[in-house]
Formats: C-alpha cells, sequence, structure tokens
C-alpha cells in the first residue's frame, strides 16, 4: 500500500484592515475589511520533506494585503480580490491557484448638525462577500451578503407538511417569517476583464443583487421559507444578467405566539417568544440550466 499527498493548500486567514480615505482634511471615505487568502501548486517538497524553497510565507501574504490595500481609491472588493489573486499566480512561478475570500464591513455616517458626519461613522448591520479562484482552469468571481436580518409580520404561513406520533408543531395560515439572509452569486466566467465574469460596475451589481434578494422576500407570499428561498435565487436570475448561480442560507428565526390564557388575556397574534436555538435552517441552490459548472475551488461564503 503507498501512501501519497493530497490535495493541499495553505494560506493567511482574516487579514483585518480598514483603509481611510482622506479627500480633504476633514471629509473622509472608510473601508473595512477582512480578507484570506489560500494559495495551491508545487507546494509537495514542503510537506514531505521540509523544503521551503517554493513556499511563500503567510507573512508575505498579510503585507501583500496591506500593500495592495493603498490603492487609489481602494477598489470594489470584487475587483480587490482579482487583483490579489492575479498577484500571487503571477508573482509566485510555485504558485498555479489563488483563492481570496474578502469580506466588508459596512460603516454609516453619524448624523452631524448640518448633515452626515464627514468623518465619524457607526457600524451597520450585515456585511458584503466577494470570492476569487484564479488558476490553470480560469477565474471566477462570486458576490454575497451575510447576516442580513429581514422579517414579515404577516405573509406567510406553513401547513401540509408530513405529520406522524413525533409531530407536535400546529399548522398556520398566519404567521411571522424571519430569517438572517446568507446569499452568494456566481457571476458568468466569460465575460469582462481577463475572465471573472466582471459587471460593468460591481458596487451597482451588488445593490441590484441584494435590493432584488431582500424586495423578493417581502413581496412572496410564502407558503415555506423553502418556497420563498427558491423564488428569491430566481429573481435574482431572471432580474439580473451577470449571475449564473446562487447559493442561499435562510435560517428559520422562530416567532413563537405566547400563550397569554392563563393571564386571562387574548394574544391575537402580536406578542412572540423570540429562541434563538433551536432552528430551522433551509439551504438551497438556484441556477441557470445551462451554467457551466462551478470551479471546484470556488471560495463561496
Amino acid at each position: 500500500m503507498a501512501i501519497v499527498l493530497g490535495p493541499n493548500r495553505y494560506g493567511k486567514a482574516e487579514v483585518r484592515l480598514v483603509r481611510v480615505t482622506r479627500t480633504t482634511a476633514t471629509e473622509h471615505e472608510m473601508a473595512d475589511l477582512n480578507v484570506s487568502v489560500s494559495l495551491s501548486g508545487d507546494l509537495a517538497d514542503t510537506h514531505l520533506r521540509g523544503d521551503n524553497a517554493h513556499v511563500v510565507p503567510t507573512d508575505t501574504m498579510r503585507a501583500v494585503v496591506y500593500a495592495f490595500a493603498q490603492d487609489e481609491p481602494l477598489p470594489a472588493i470584487e475587483a480587490f480580490g482579482l487583483r490579489l489573486a492575479r498577484h500571487f499566480v503571477d508573482a509566485y512561478t510555485p504558485i498555479d491557484t489563488a483563492r481570496v475570500r474578502v469580506r466588508e464591513y459596512p460603516w454609516i455616517r453619524v448624523p452631524g448638525t448640518h448633515g452626515p458626519h464627514p468623518h465619524a461613522w457607526t457600524r451597520a448591520a450585515g456585511s458584503r462577500y466577494a470570492g476569487v479562484v484564479h488558476g490553470p482552469a480560469g477565474t471566477e468571481v462570486c458576490s454575497g451578503l451575510a447576516d442580513v436580518t429581514v422579517l414579515k409580520s404577516t405573509g406567510s404561513e406553513f401547513h401540509g407538511f408530513l405529520t406522524d406520533r413525533y409531530t407536535t408543531l400546529a399548522p398556520t395560515r398566519d404567521r411571522v417569517l424571519a430569517t438572517s439572509v446568507h446569499a452568494c452569486w456566481r457571476h458568468r466566467r466569460d465575460e469582462g476583464d481577463e475572465g471573472g465574469g466582471t459587471p460593468t460596475d460591481w458596487d451597482a451589481s451588488f445593490g441590484a443583487t441584494r435590493d432584488t434578494l431582500l424586495r423578493t422576500f417581502a413581496e412572496t407570499h410564502s407558503l415555506s421559507l423553502q418556497q420563498t428561498l427558491y423564488t428569491m435565487g430566481e429573481a435574482v436570475l431572471t432580474e439580473r444578467g451577470e449571475p449564473v448561480e446562487v447559493r442561499l442560507e435562510l435560517p428559520n428565526k422562530h416567532h413563537l405566539p405566547v400563550d397569554l390564557d392563563a393571564f386571562g388575556l387574548h394574544n391575537a397574534g402580536e406578542v412572540y417568544q423570540v429562541p434563538d436555538r433551536p432552528y430551522g435552517l433551509i439551504e438551497g441552490t438556484v441556477l441557470r440550466d445551462d451554467a457551466a459548472p462551478a470551479l471546484a475551488d470556488l471560495p463561496w461564503q
């Protein structure tokens, strides 16, 4: 029996940085990023013999991330991830594939006396995501969002499900539906600047796709969270030309009506208990039937 080295990669995870763009002495812009880099290639010798001649130190990866963050102006995170991934493959001969994840944490300006404050912010909810893989099989990009909590107080049902002696859940024709949207959408590989399905404007593409997801959640009369998930993905692929695949993870944030009968009170769907666990977790993928398969190493969210 032979023992061999299987697939492997290594990198620098979660390089945290804040980039302040000083437009004027007091008017600033800010980007808050978390960047992870993973490399693979001709690296067998470091595993089998401890020969590090082909190893790019992870400390170097961190330095590259910081150095490239000096771009004027800092590009959209998808473009930033593409630049990093291409650098690591082009600059280091033993490396043939680079995977980059970038998460951007949103901040909004603090209200000031005369409008939004020019250099003070408060952290907003959710985050934006980009994943890039660049290697011999091509270049591919996915965009996404995470931890965007949404709720609708009506327009959701759940009934007709399988029942047996373990079933205690009562069917309902009207319930609160809440979830924290985790979504990632893969862009076409055959468009844009040197592969990667680059839209004309990454920021505009992200904003429009995010709005489609959230609007569809709000406007879909839901018979199940599974149905809502599919309808959200379908809407993105119908309305937007860039994505070919949408992956969604929707935890069911339960809102359970509180029984107030013991207090002589009637709860007409107004008071809810909100347990944080356990929770239902609905996951699914919606894609165009003619979409090329995703690159195996695409760093989904």
